[in-house]
Formats: C-alpha cells, structure tokens, sequence
C-alpha cells in the first residue's frame, strides 16, 4: 500500500470476489471483478438488485471488453450469482471498451436495455463503426508525431491499429435510455442519483445512492491511480484537465463516510481525501512542466518523462503522450504557457515572448 493509499480506508480489506462470483458489499449491490489483458489487469463491475415493472430481477453496471474469458466469466454468474433472477437493464458508466465491450451481448442475453449517456453512447458508436482516433490509426500517429513522437516502430503499431476499439466494441445496442446529470434513478426501490464527470471520457456517469451512502464512481474516483484524462486525435484542441478538475470537486459534496466503489481498485471510504489527493497530484505535475518548460520550449515528447517515470510500453504511451499533451494544453489554456508550431510541423510549449 502506498503513502497515499495509507489515507484511505479499505472496510474489505484485502477481499476480493473469487473469479465468476459476486461478493455483497452493501444491502443489494454485489461485487463482480474480471480480468483485463492490458496493465491494468481488472475491472470491477456491479449487479445491483433491481424491480422493474413488477419483475425481480438485477440491474448491471458496466460489461468487460468483448472476450471470451469475459463471456464465460459472466455465463459462470448468469448460473450461479442471479438467484434465478434476470438481468433487467444494463447501466454503462462511459464508453471505454472495458466498460461498454459486452454490453450489446449483454442486452440481447437478457433482453434488456442500455443506459448510458447520450454523449457516450454516440461517441461509442462512431468509433465502432467508423475507425478508431482514440489508439490507433493514421489520425492518432498524425496527432503524436505533431507532439513530437518520432519512434518509427511505436507509429508503425499506433498507425496498425485501426480496429482497436472495435475489436473489445464489436457491436452496440441500436437504441438506449438516456442519463443525465440530476436525474434519479428507481433501482429496486432505492433512488439514485446520475452525477456526471468529464475530462476522462465525454459525458462520464456515476451513480450515488443516498440512502445506502454509496457511490459507483466509475472511473471517475479511483482509490489507487489517477485516471486517465487525455487529449486525442478526435479532439485535438481540448482541455479535458480542466474539465477533470471541476468535475471531481462534485464529489466533495457527498457525505464525508461514503463508500466508493470504483472501477478499478478496491471498495474504499475517504473519498474526499482522494478529491484532495488528485488536486494535488495534478498541481504538482503541471509545476514541474511550468518549471520545465520556462527553460525550454517542450513538445509533449520531451515532457513526457518529466510526468511518467516508469518504463512504458506502447499501449501505455499512447494514454501517456495524451496525458501529457492534457497537462501542457492545461497551462496553455490558462496562459501559463504559449503554444508554437515549429517548422518541423511539432508543437511546443513555453514562453517565447
């Protein structure tokens, strides 16, 4: 456990649900975990006991990529975790693959709809359909080389992966219930409320249920890492670390004991602290870049390092490179730094005046 991690509270300790099992961290909302192929090895997904139109049943939040260990893994529960209940509705947090892979499966398994942002969904549904600019293809190694990536077997593989989002997304519901922010949702007689976030993905939903004092944040409050919030080809002029920011400051109004439930990590309780934790975090990236750059003019290849420490592989490059740009369009936008296309067609960020 790590200084930070000291901070929080984990009420399981180190308990984990056994693959194919759920494990019940509150009254109705059980605990699934799956595997992941990548660096961040699971996810953490949720059955909540549900009653729609007189039906018992359960709602789910968020699917797994579409992969046959996922499938069986969900067939295992389908036999044994469901007390003989359907799935009533299938509840997606935001359009990442590990959250949204299996949920046209999952829809058409049970006969049950998709909710799910607006934004989320759409977005989803172009890269599904219509290339990836998130990971892979010609856009994305565009987007990196005018940052400043020059290695030419990282931009051959960025460059071949144009079906990488389609590969865990193969397919999606053709219709959906829309979420939005402040709307109350009846899940098995409880109320809970959407509060959406943005930075990590377009229109992120997490769920707060106030009379269990719990909330499913997603990946939006993580106990363990910092989440993802990156610039990408498919929106290359953004600001998604600004948007990150103000939006965790919504979570500082639930109450201080509430249980977070996060998509990756462990059940944990301090969650203010952790709003605290992430404000600080990215305070102290964007002063060493301040710092860095105030010396030299940097792309965000070469400023890259100064945030990411550890050796990285190409999959995590790619979140880094958008990570870093995130940062350096952050003290851009706030006229900490000045932005210049070189005549090597990169970008660089510092003071030229």
């Amino acid at each position: 456990m790590n200084l930070l991690e000291r901070e929080l509270h984990y009420p399981l300790g180190d308990t984990l649900p056994a693959v194919g099992e759920a494990l019940e961290v509150a009254p109705g909302v059980r605990w699934i975990r799956m595997g992941l192929p990548f660096a961040l090895d699971h996810i953490n997904l949720w059955l909540l006991r549900d009653r729609i139109d007189g039906v018992e049943g359960w709602s789910v939040v968020d699917c797994c990529i579409a992969h046959d260990k996922s499938r069986a893994q969900w067939e295992q529960i389908f036999e044994t975790q469901l007390q003989g209940l359907p799935i009533l509705r299938v509840i997606v947090t935001h359009m990442h693959p590990d959250h949204i892979g299996l949920a046209d499966w999952l829809c058409q398994r049970w006969n049950a709809p998709l909710w799910i942002s607006a934004t989320d969904y759409h977005v989803a549904r172009v890269l599904t359909s219509a290339g990836d600019l998130l990971a892979g293809g010609e856009a994305a190694a565009d987007f990196f080389i005018q940052h400043g990536m020059v290695d030419p077997a990282a931009l051959a593989t960025i460059r071949g992966r144009t079906n990488y989002y389609a590969d865990m997304v193969p397919s999606l519901p053709a219709r959906y219930v829309r979420m939005l922010d402040g709307d109350l949702v009846d899940i098995g007689g409880r109320a809970w409320r959407c509060i959406t976030g943005y930075g990590h993905a377009p229109e992120h939903i997490s769920l707060y249920c106030e009379e269990l004092n719990v909330l499913l944040g997603g990946d939006m409050m993580l106990p363990r890492i910092s989440t993802n919030v990156s610039v990408h080809a498919g929106e290359p002029e953004a600001n998604p670390l600004r948007l990150f920011l103000t939006s965790i400051e919504r979570y500082l109004a639930l109450p201080v004991d509430a249980l977070g439930l996060p998509s990756h990590g462990k059940p944990f309780t301090g969650i203010h602290r952790r709003v605290e934790q992430l404000q600080e975090h990215h305070r102290d990236h964007l002063a060493h870049l301040v710092e860095a750059c105030s010396t030299k003019p940097l792309c965000a290849a070469e400023a890259l390092p100064i945030l990411f420490k550890r050796e990285l592989d190409v999959h995590q490059v790619t979140f880094a490179m958008g990570e870093t740009v995130a940062h350096l369009h952050y003290l851009w936008f706030s006229g900490q730094l000045q932005r210049r296309l070189g005549a090597d067609g990169v970008y660089r960020f510092g003071l030229f005046d």
